[in-house]
């Protein structure tokens, strides 16, 4: 398996914690299936077909949180709820006032979501223990902060903080950018945005793209500061790193699948081939880009664990 996003967070007690006692509490709360009368439903799952809660390689750790949602359009609410208003003032020959209308939409609402259908997603999140980071799998923050909320009541000590360094990711792209060139193995791609901070938000946009151009220093120069950029680190991994430490859309190279596509039959051991390899090269990659964005930030007079 290939992390796509990563949202990445200080783990500062990871050290402290005992991954046998960490399984045995995420099993604890393992997903359970929506009751009639509910709309979601979260809880730990298998992030492996082993039948493990806590996938493990040495300090390497994979979690995943499986969310169980009800599918109920509000649409089909609304729907439901004007007909059986329709009839309902028929019978009573006067229109229908606020609180009946209310009355009926939680009364739709009720029996409409026992008979709902539910979908399932899972969010993984890999622990390097060593490192004392948490980096979660996900497009946007709503969903990494279920992950971090979930897995701070399931054990206490696992408390996440985002990940904040000493220069902003937006300072350092806008160096990078104007030089023409990035440094600690890093080399600029094709893909960058820039905004205005004013209340405009004047943004513009380059895709696929030469970002080695009088234009770009030019907007930069007039106040616009870069949110996205296309980054490549040592040819091996190509990602899009944002203003808030976001990192999208990795892609690990042909030179680094190559390295774990081989002639095993065994999904569990090629899982663990990937797993090894992947994370090997993603916490170098992490080390590396925050040593170039001047390290963690200290908080509250915490260390740093990285």
């Amino acid at each position: 398996m290939w992390l796509k996003n990563l949202l990445v967070y200080r783990l500062p007690a990871a050290r402290e914690i005992d991954p046998d006692e960490l399984e045995q509490r995420l099993a604890r709360d393992a997903l359970q299936p929506c009751g009639s009368f509910e709309m979601e439903s979260r809880g730990w799952t298998f992030p492996e077909a082993d039948g493990s809660f806590l996938y493990r390689e040495r300090t390497h750790w994979l979690i995943a949180l499986g969310t169980e949602q009800k599918i109920l359009p509000a649409s089909v609410i609304k729907d439901e709820t004007k007909q059986r208003a329709a009839e309902q003032s028929m019978k009573q020959t006067y229109p229908v006032g606020r609180k009946q209308m209310r009355d009926i939409k939680e009364q739709v609402t009720t029996q409409l979501m026992a008979r709902a259908l539910s979908r399932r997603r899972t969010t993984f999140g890999w622990i390097d223990a060593a490192a004392g980071l948490l980096a979660i799998d996900a497009a946007g923050e709503p969903r990494a902060e279920q992950l971090v909320e979930t897995l701070r009541r399931t054990e206490d000590r696992a408390a996440a903080i985002r990940l904040d360094t000493v220069r902003s990711p937006a300072s350092l792209m806008t160096q990078w950018l104007v030089a023409e060139e990035a440094d600690g193995g890093f080399t600029i791609d094709q893909d960058l945005e820039l905004r205005a901070p004013d209340a405009s938000k004047a943004t513009v946009r380059y895709a696929r793209h030469d970002l080695h151009g009088r234009d770009i220093r030019e907007h930069i120069k007039a106040g616009k500061v870069p949110v996205r950029l296309g980054l490549t680190w040592n040819d091996r991994i190509s990602f899009v790193l944002t203003e808030h430490m976001h990192i999208k859309r990795i892609q690990f190279l042909d030179i680094l699948k190559r390295e774990g596509d081989g002639e095993i039959q065994d999904e569990a051991e090629q899982f663990a081939i990937d797993f090894t390899l992947m994370t090997g090269e993603l916490s170098t990659l992490l080390a590396d880009l925050t040593a170039a964005l001047g390290g963690p930030k200290e908080k509250d007079g915490a260390g740093s664990d990285t």
